[in-house]
């Protein structure tokens, strides 16, 4: 685990590198007032043991950390943490502590450093915030009471963008951030940030970017800090791996003909707009949890017995349910794991 006067030197090493995963929660009881950490452990030894996904993303988007209490964040990073370590021992722990306050943020952090967290990424915080200045006091706090790595998530769903000044500017001044992911799916920021901290590395979400060469450029690192990668894929079918890993050597073209031919692109595109629109507010970027269970459960995988979000989150209608559904028996991975 890299302390934070370490962390742009681990990063810069490659610290950082392969498929990253972020981890749904499984629900379960009533209301989705529990937590299956039986289905847990599967899908951290799925992604681990079976893909051989290099990296985790824990209690992030994804997970809905907002619908989370702090003791059941601090499981859930256990848990995935002693599953992994058990059986790929290198594998990369990247844990979200974002929070409504700063302290428990800090709390949050602390606890997945002692727990073994490999580095802590802090989302753009989604209460009122008075802009970059006021993200970089927030980052500043954090960094100041721990001594662990950290990164930046600058996802339009807090509702505030950190501009390529703002990152730069809080990765230039606080040495334990290393790295950011760039969620806004404007890619022109990324190379805007990395001209303004070129230590900082930058995992971009639009993927228009690492076709276009900007890893190989050096403005983009060979890492995917935080994806559902496990629902793009199988241990019989590694076409995302395949893709990655053809991207990452700078074959380009081949890379690009392999999602097309291989159904990745098809895969990606049909379901996108489920995993992060609500139709009730279009212009609105959103991690929809329910949406990516769904289609967990297309591949075999537990998610639970309780299939929807907890509040705020709104129930998945059946057009999303049923087009996941088409989507993933098109692909041919529906059920590949075994159905529920």
């Amino acid at each position: 685990m890299p302390r934070a006067r370490d962390a742009k030197e681990w990063a810069r090493s490659g610290g950082l590198h392969g498929i990253g995963d972020s981890l749904y929660t499984p629900f379960s009881g009533t209301d989705g007032d529990d937590i299956d950490y039986d289905a847990y452990r599967t899908l951290v030894r799925y992604c681990v043991g079976d893909l051989r996904h290099a990296m985790l993303w824990l209690t992030s988007g994804i997970a809905e950390w907002w619908s989370l209490t702090m003791d059941e964040r601090r499981k859930l990073t256990e848990v995935a943490i002693e599953e992994a370590r058990a059986i790929a021992p290198d594998t990369v722990i990247q844990a979200c502590t974002s929070a409504a306050s700063a302290k428990d943020c800090v709390e949050l952090t602390q606890h997945a450093e002692a727990a073994g967290a490999d580095i802590c990424f802090l989302q753009t915080p989604p209460m009122e915030v008075h802009g970059g200045e006021g993200v970089l006091r927030f980052f500043q706090y954090v960094a100041d009471r721990t001594d662990i790595a950290l990164g930046m998530f600058n996802s339009p769903s807090s509702g505030y963008v950190l501009t390529p000044e703002d990152s730069a500017r809080i990765a230039n001044e606080i040495p334990a951030v290393c790295a950011t992911k760039e969620g806004t799916l404007e890619h022109w920021r990324s190379k805007a940030t990395h001209a303004l901290a070129p230590d900082l590395m930058i995992w971009e979400c639009d993927q228009i970017a690492y076709r276009a060469g900007r890893l190989q450029q050096g403005i983009l690192v060979a890492a995917q800090l935080g994806t559902a990668g496990y629902l793009q894929e199988t241990p019989d079918r590694p076409i995302l791996t395949t893709y990655w890993n053809l991207i990452c050597e700078g074959r380009l073209a081949e890379g690009i003909e392999h999602a097309r031919e291989s159904g990745l692109d098809r895969l990606t595109e049909e379901v996108a707009a489920w995993y992060t629109r609500f139709p009730g507010r279009p212009e609105y970027f959103t991690h929809w949890g329910e949406a990516f269970r769904c289609a967990a459960s297309m591949v075999g995988l537990p998610i639970g017995d309780y299939p929807h979000s907890r509040p705020p989150q709104a129930v998945l209608p059946e057009e999303g349910r049923a087009q996941i559904r088409k989507t993933y028996e098109n692909a041919g991975f529906a059920g590949q794991l075994g159905s529920e």
